[in-house]
């Protein structure tokens, strides 16, 4: 019986993996997520939540996207290390999370390759352009011509993730047909690193006001893989864009599902 309820979930709703964070909590090592990127999986895209470990000696990517219909890379608190993509060291008490670097950079080449649904979020924004060979500003605040893009840490969180600016969207672009040919939208904005060089076979599908890129796509991909620099995981049920942006994920999630049934 148990089996069977597991089976029937599995054909119902796509099994998303997300990768963890990991972090210390006093001497213990310890691994997660952040709630409300489970929660928008459940709630917007109709799907399975799965933890994927960063463990000390990386899961094999294959292996790994064998067992998932979909990757979501998450925002995180920490920073991709720099040597990472050639930058040059970060600033004394940058957080960074090299476990994470370890399993999401080779995971997001290995989802693209296979076909499977890919959707980055802030921290994994930036993970797919360093995944493609392109480099990160570790603080765009002190870049010339760019604004400063992140949030007050002493704000209220609906401040934090209150609409910050507006992003210009590519036109005929994979991201403007998702929210119906949207030629901009508002959005939130909490990220001191951004895009620098961007990666190759990336095409750009949206711009910050100060020419950031705030969401690419990748060019040629047999699969969804679109990475957004805000968080539409914020309340994503009260957005229709991030519903519409969620949803798109979910379909090509089921798609890819039904696909490896029927092989």
């Amino acid at each position: 019986m148990l089996s069977s309820r597991i089976m029937d979930s599995r054909i119902d709703r796509p099994v998303i993996g997300l990768p963890a964070n990991s972090h210390r909590v006093g001497r213990h090592a310890f691994q997660g997520v952040g709630e409300k990127y489970i929660v928008a999986v459940q709630t917007a895209v109709d799907g399975f939540p799965v933890i994927l470990p960063a463990a000390t000696e990386p899961l094999s990517p294959e292996e790994t996207l064998q067992q998932v219909d979909g990757i979501l890379l998450t925002g995180s608190y920490s920073n991709i290390e720099p040597h990472r993509y050639g930058g040059a060291p970060s600033e004394e008490g940058t957080l960074h999370d090299p476990q994470r670097d370890a399993s999401t950079l080779p995971l997001a080449r290995g989802a693209v390759a296979m076909g499977v649904p890919l959707l980055g979020i802030c921290r994994g924004f930036q993970e797919m352009n360093v995944a493609f060979g392109g480099s990160l500003h570790q603080a765009v605040h002190q870049v010339d011509g760019h604004m400063d893009h992140r949030e007050s840490k002493e704000a209220a969180l609906e401040v934090q993730y209150g609409p910050a600016h507006q992003v210009r969207l590519a036109q005929d672009g994979m991201l403007a047909a998702i929210l119906d040919g949207a030629r901009e939208i508002e959005v939130n904005s909490l990220h001191g690193q951004g895009v620098d060089r961007l990666g190759k076979e990336l095409v750009v599908e949206a711009r910050a006001p100060d020419g950031l890129v705030e969401a690419f796509s990748v060019g040629g991909a047999v699969g969804f893989a679109i990475a957004v620099q805000w968080h539409p995981e914020w309340r994503v049920i009260e957005n229709p864009q991030s519903m519409a942006l969620f949803k798109a994920f979910g379909d090509a999630c089921r798609e890819y599902s039904a696909r490896r049934r029927r092989l």
